[in-house]
């Protein structure tokens, strides 16, 4: 009984030791215009995951998030906005009306992504991974809103989980950008 007692301790111990918290460069997306979109090609960037809404009172962030990633696009960050109907319905079009609505309203030049669902029994594999702490190695979290940022490190990892109401320019997302 003893050695079955130990021998199920050690194979608990290497099932925990064998678990390693996963990275975003794991998946692969569609982007707004339906192509994949491999995040392993961003491997060695900074990230920030953002989901969207173009009929929010937040919506105006769209112009930061564009000026920040002219800013530093250059200096290894990019930004993945992912469109989403989760709250009050204020992403009611369809992916070719987004991208119009982006790119003609405050010149998106940043990844878009294809529209997602980042809440409830329908989450997204992404926002599944961004929300859970045995999938994040971070923390538990629930997307709060529209504009929920979140930084990811050059190898993958989530680093920081960011209120939707703190603009992109706030001087925290800006050292996290900058910081070697």
């Amino acid at each position: 009984m003893k050695l079955v007692i130990a021998m199920a301790v050690v194979f608990a111990a290497m099932a925990f030791v064998g678990e390693e918290k996963g990275t975003i460069h794991q998946f692969t997306v569609k982007d707004i215009n339906g192509k994949d979109f491999d995040f392993s090609s961003l491997k060695g960037k900074k990230i920030m995951v953002v989901n969207t809404a173009s009929k929010c009172g937040l919506t105006p962030q769209y112009e930061e998030l564009e000026a920040l990633y002219k800013e530093y696009k250059d200096q290894n960050f990019v930004i993945v906005g992912f469109p989403a109907n989760n709250f009050m319905a204020q992403e009611p079009g369809s992916n070719e009306e987004i991208e119009s609505f982006c790119k003609k309203n405050y010149g998106v030049t940043f990844p878009m992504m294809g529209k997602i669902s980042v809440k409830g029994s329908d989450m997204h594999e992404v926002y599944k991974f961004l929300t859970t702490k045995s999938l994040n190695g971070l923390e538990d979290n629930q997307v709060a809103w529209n504009f929920q940022k979140y930084l990811i490190n050059e190898k993958g990892e989530l680093e920081q989980v960011i209120s939707p109401r703190t603009l992109p320019n706030d001087p925290q997302i800006i050292e996290w950008i900058t910081k070697k």
